[in-house]
């Protein structure tokens, strides 16, 4: 089981998705995961900015960053605009054999909605 499963208290099938104020709470009590939002970097530092302490990976660059990504182990939170290029991000991860990988749901549309920063 996943440690953000744990976590949340969630089974491992289960694991896919993750809410904006369940990230919250996971960030503000940890264990942190890496959070990695996809979207591209005039995006990141646009107007919906971005979650503090995510890094940036542009999916058209995640090819070639997945030995990196995949090798540092733990959790992984996948974040873009609403949720469809974080899921097909998370796909490629777990493609390359990372198997903690949730995935925003709603996307920083949603995160901002909430008024969560």
């Amino acid at each position: 089981m996943s440690l953000l499963a744990r976590l949340l208290g969630r089974s491992a099938t289960t694991s896919g998705w993750i809410e904006a104020r369940e990230l919250a709470a996971v960030l503000a009590t940890g264990p942190v995961p890496l959070v990695v939002d996809v979207r591209g970097a005039d995006e990141f530092v646009g107007p919906l900015g971005h979650i503090a302490g995510a890094v940036n990976v542009p999916l058209p660059e995640l090819g070639g960053r997945l030995a990196e990504l995949t090798a540092r182990g733990g959790p992984m939170v996948m974040v873009c605009k609403t949720d469809r290029r974080s899921s097909a991000a998370a796909e490629q991860l777990r493609g390359a054999g990372a198997s903690d990988v949730m995935v925003l749901r709603g996307g920083m549309e949603q995160w901002r909605a909430l008024g969560l920063s």
